[in-house]
Formats: structure tokens, C-alpha cells, sequence
């Protein structure tokens, strides 16, 4: 499986903001991206006062190079950047080695 990770800096981003990216990943993002073709799951994480990110896994490197190269294309005005006022200052490629599940499993979930 392709990974792929974009991170926004929250250092200089408006008070609230944590908020504001919550509320969109849960009203709009998360939707955008279930059941997308080629994505076999996508996580957002934040530590509050540092950073955002998405982190993708895709079934193939075609799937993933077609999502970079779309995204990469348009970061600065992507909607992540448009929220925090600065476009990413990361996006990276990786392998995913392996995957567990918990016996707790699985939630697909808008918001955690």
C-alpha cells in the first residue's frame, strides 16, 4: 500500500482554528473522501498549536501519484490552507509497511 502525509503548521494560525478544521473535516471532507476510488482509507490529525494533517492510504501508486499530483497542483488554495491561512509545508510520499486492528476495531467516523 502508497501512503501519503500533508501536514499544515498551526504555529501561526488564527485562535479557534482547531475548531474551524474539525468542523470542516466532519461537514465536508470526510465525506468527500468515502468511498473514493483508489483510497483505501484517510486520516486527520492534529496536535493543537502545531499541526494538521491528512494522512492518505492508497491501494496503488497510481492511485496515490494521480491524488499528489491533483492536490500538489492546487495546495496553496486547497480548502485545509484557505482555514489555517497558509498552504502545506509538507507533503510526503511513503510505503506503509504493515496494518493492525485493534480488537476494539474499526469506526469510520466524521468526527472523533
Amino acid at each position: 500500500m502508497k501512503g501519503l502525509t500533508v501536514r499544515w503548521s498551526l504555529a501561526d494560525a488564527p485562535e479557534g482554528v482547531e475548531e474551524q478544521l474539525a468542523s470542516y473535516v466532519a461537514g465536508t471532507s470526510h465525506a468527500r473522501f468515502t468511498g473514493m476510488p483508489g483510497l483505501a482509507y484517510k486520516t486527520w490529525r492534529s496536535v493543537p498549536g502545531k499541526w494538521f494533517e491528512g494522512c492518505y492510504v492508497f491501494a496503488d501508486d497510481e492511485a496515490r501519484t494521480a491524488f499528489q499530483e491533483t492536490f500538489t497542483a492546487g495546495a496553496a488554495d486547497a480548502p485545509g490552507s484557505q482555514i489555517i491561512g497558509s498552504p502545506p509545508i509538507l507533503i510526503e510520499a511513503c510505503e506503509i509497511v504493515a496494518i493492525a486492528e485493534g480488537a476494539a476495531g474499526f469506526v469510520a467516523a466524521p468526527r472523533a
